[in-house]
This record gives C-alpha cells, sequence and structure tokens, in this order.
C-alpha cells in the first residue's frame, strides 16, 4: 500500500534576478502515522502573493457579483463588531469551531454532523490556508453543518429594542441563510466530495458536467421536465410527485424517486449527474431545507425550474429568474410546470439561452477559483470585524491535511486526495466590488419580483385562455 499521499506543495518565490524557484515539501503518511503531529514548516512564513504580484501568471480580476453579498450578510456587526462573547454563545448551536492563528489551523469539536459534512468542510477550510498561504488572516469562527437556519432576527431585534447595551448576536457560519436569519452563507462540503453517495470533488464533476452537455443538443432532449430525488424529506416534495405523468394528467414532468441505499448496492451506476442532462428542463426543489442538488441541476444546459425557494445558499442570490432560471409556484407546482414546459418548447431560442445562461454561471463564476475566492474574502471581511485576538480553544487541536487525508479511507480519502491544493494560486484572488448601495440593492430585488410577477401573469393568462376553450 503507497502511503506517500501527493501533497506537493510548490511555493513559488521570487528571487533576485525575477525569475521563480520551486520550494517542494511532501506528505508523507508513514512519517504522520509514526509522528501524529503536523509539520512545523507547513507555510513558508514569507510567502506572499498579495503583496508579490508582479510574479503572478494571470491579470487581476474582479469578483462576481454576487460576493458582494459577503457585505450584507456581515452587516448585522458592522456596528458592535465580533466579540469573543458573541462567538462562544454560537457554540450551543455549532458542529466545530475553526480558529487561525499564524496560518496554523485549529479545530474544536462539539457534535458531530449528518454523514461528513463537517469533514469536508474543515477539509476545504485546510485546502484554503494551502491555496493562499500567509495571507488568510487570524480568526476564529463557528460553524453548524445541518439544514435550518438558527440565529433568527426577531429574538436578537426584540432584546435590542429594550437593551440599554445592543446584544451582539452569535456569527454563526453555515451552507444557507433565509430572510428571516442572521446566518452566513458559506459554500457546502460537497464542494470537495460527497462521499456518501460518491459524488465527486467539484473541479471534477464541473469537468463531467460540461461533457454531458456536449452530448445533446438542448433541441434533441425530452419536451419535459426532469427531477430525480428523494420525495420523504419534506411535504412540498411529496407534493410534487403528484404531478408525474399518469393515466389522468399530463404535466410534461417525469419525475422518479432517489433510492440511496440501492444505488449504493449497485455501486451507483444509475446516478451519474452528467448522464442526467437528456431533459429541456430540470426541477430544483428544496429539501428540508436548501438543497445541495442545486448547483448541479443550474450546470446541466437544461432550463432550471425553480420552485419557489425560502432559503438560498452563497451564490444563488446572484441568479436572476427569467435570466438563468423559470421560477415555478410552490402553491400550484403542476399546473406552474405545465406552462413553463409548453411556453419553452414554443419559445426554443429564449429557452435554450436561459439554460446556457445558467450553466455559465456555473462553469465561471462558480468554478473552484471562485469557491476559495467567495471564502477568502468572506473569512478577510469577518476578521476585520473582531474585537479581539483569537486564542486557541481549550479543547481544539491542531489540523493540518495529513491529519484528515491520512486517516480516512474509501471514498473520503479518494477525494480528499483529488481536492487536495498542491500549490498555492499563481494569482491573487479577485477584487472585491464596494457594499450595494441601498438604490441599487433594491433595484435588483426589484428585477427579480418583477420578472416573477411577470412569469404568473402569463401563467394566469394561459391557463383562463385554456378553459375558455374548453
Amino acid at each position: 500500500m503507497d502511503l506517500t499521499l501527493d501533497f506537493c506543495f510548490d511555493y513559488l518565490q521570487p528571487t533576485a534576478r525575477n525569475s521563480v524557484t520551486s520550494i517542494v515539501t511532501t506528505a508523507n503518511c508513514s512519517i504522520w502515522n509514526h509522528t501524529q503531529t503536523c509539520p512545523n514548516n507547513y507555510y513558508p512564513k514569507d510567502y506572499n502573493l498579495h503583496y508579490e504580484k508582479q510574479y503572478t501568471s494571470a491579470p487581476e480580476h474582479t469578483c462576481p457579483d454576487f460576493f458582494r453579498w459577503i457585505h450584507e450578510d456581515l452587516k448585522p456587526w458592522n456596528k458592535t463588531g465580533i466579540t469573543e462573547e458573541s462567538v462562544e454563545k454560537a457554540k450551543e448551536f455549532a458542529n466545530f469551531r475553526f480558529v487561525v492563528i499564524n496560518g496554523t489551523a485549529y479545530v474544536e469539536r462539539y457534535k458531530k454532523s449528518v454523514q461528513s459534512r463537517d469533514e469536508f468542510t474543515i477539509w476545504g477550510l485546510l485546502q484554503l490556508l494551502r491555496r493562499y498561504p500567509g495571507m488568510v488572516p487570524d480568526l476564529d469562527i463557528t460553524f453548524e453543518c445541518f439544514d435550518f437556519p438558527l440565529v433568527l432576527k426577531k429574538d436578537y431585534d426584540e432584546m435590542n429594542t429594550t437593551a440599554v447595551e445592543q446584544v451582539v448576536p452569535p456569527p454563526l457560519f453555515r451552507y444557507c441563510g433565509d430572510d428571516d436569519s442572521l446566518n452566513i452563507a458559506f459554500p457546502d462540503w460537497s464542494f470537495w466530495g460527497w462521499a456518501e453517495i460518491n459524488i465527486k470533488p467539484w473541479d471534477f464533476l464541473l469537468k463531467d458536467l460540461d461533457e454531458g452537455n456536449k452530448r445533446m443538443e438542448w433541441i434533441d432532449r425530452e419536451p419535459y421536465a426532469y427531477w430525480k430525488g428523494n420525495p420523504w424529506v419534506a411535504e412540498h416534495r411529496k407534493d410534487l410527485v403528484t404531478c408525474n405523468v399518469s393515466n389522468e394528467h399530463d404535466w410534461n414532468a417525469r419525475l422518479y424517486i432517489q433510492d440511496w441505499d440501492k444505488e449504493s448496492k449497485q455501486g451507483f451506476k444509475e446516478s451519474k449527474l452528467a448522464d442526467q442532462c437528456t431533459y429541456r428542463y430540470k426541477i430544483y426543489i428544496e429539501g428540508s431545507a436548501w438543497s445541495v442538488s442545486e448547483k448541479y441541476i443550474l450546470a446541466c444546459d437544461s432550463v432550471t425550474l425553480m420552485v419557489t425557494p425560502h432559503y438560498y445558499d452563497f451564490f444563488t442570490r446572484g441568479l436572476m429568474p427569467g435570466k438563468h432560471y423559470w421560477p415555478v409556484r410552490m402553491d400550484d407546482k403542476c399546473r406552474s410546470i405545465k406552462f413553463a414546459t409548453e411556453w419553452g418548447n414554443n419559445h426554443e431560442q429564449q429557452s435554450k439561452a436561459m439554460g446556457k445562461a445558467a450553466s455559465s454561471f456555473i462553469q465561471n463564476d462558480l468554478k473552484m477559483d471562485n469557491v476559495y475566492n467567495y471564502m477568502f474574502h468572506l473569512l478577510t471581511a469577518y476578521s476585520k470585524l473582531m474585537k479581539y485576538k483569537p486564542r486557541i480553544p481549550p479543547n481544539a487541536v491542531e489540523l493540518c491535511s495529513e491529519a484528515m487525508a491520512c486517516t480516512s479511507e474509501g471514498f473520503a480519502k479518494q477525494f480528499m486526495d483529488e481536492s487536495t491544493v498542491n500549490k498555492p494560486a499563481d494569482v491573487s484572488p479577485c477584487i472585491m466590488q464596494p457594499p450595494y448601495d441601498t438604490q441599487t440593492l433594491n433595484s435588483i430585488l426589484d428585477a427579480k419580483a418583477s420578472s416573477i410577477i411577470q412569469v404568473e401573469k402569463w401563467e394566469k393568462e394561459y391557463f383562463e385562455q385554456m378553459s375558455h376553450e374548453q
């Protein structure tokens, strides 16, 4: 058994002659298993890409527009800052606490997450440190890996109405948020792989999805709306299944129940995401909360039929109805899906363009480079709000990539190996845009609402005309 993982780290260092030299360090699992300690020289202390821009191989570029929601997510702490007391308070909700001090990571665990969500989230944070060594500031965050937002706005609005001194809400990182919560949206674990259901790390999956799109042009795909998933996690998903084709109705929906136990036993042969880009329309519907499937559906060149979502993740606020997806009513799913597919099949060029706009957004704005850029800018902005110098928590352990990958097995080990950052980025992080001003933000929200209202108006007129013709 080969105990050496490919953790080579090429540190590009400027020399006096304006050339670069390579410093290579290799992680060896046999050494890790013997010492059980992270390397002392894990990151070069004098490496600072941010201040060595002349040595980068690509020009600086502006971050995608959805990065500006970082400012909105952190706005609740703009006046008070983030206090150590507020972070301690967040522990009651959190699965783990992640602390960075002088480039070294420490993790204090509180409770196990569902499956390996916590492990791969921590893994992603460690890869960020490898991608931008010496650039991630000292920080102290708590992370919650379940589905439902837990820190509610109303609780702190009520307290601060009567409090003499403003109460600082606990800053809690998680995968999704909603308009009623104060949670800080962060990229989900599956960007580094979902071991339990054999979903590859995002870099690899994006290539597979791109290849899958090329196998069949939009016009040649089945002219129906496709969905495959677990309906038992939420009532609205059970309701969606009633829209399936039957002897009584054909709502132009083709819906399939995903049996993950069966798939696991059969080697996941029938659940390859790149093989599911064969319908003109694909349905996205939330599960118990937000669903990780959203990015996979949007990547397919098909028109995404998005059933009215309640939650958002870190990138979806950058999507525009009518441009990136077609809105579907939650309270009248079947008729809404029927109209969407009828409209799309009668407006083929516009539908094809909508599908392509979504997949281009995913392939470009949501490529792994930008996932890391988002993480970097969010954590940097968060650290600037901290009112204290972070300390190593009492029950925390130092963590590095070796500590996780060398002790993993199966798909978890494979995906960690495949998603390892093997060298620092050769270009600085993208340039953040300033916060939205109130007028701009309101105009974006108004445009989204207007687009949805327009679709609902068309839908109403369509069924009124059908009823008159009968």
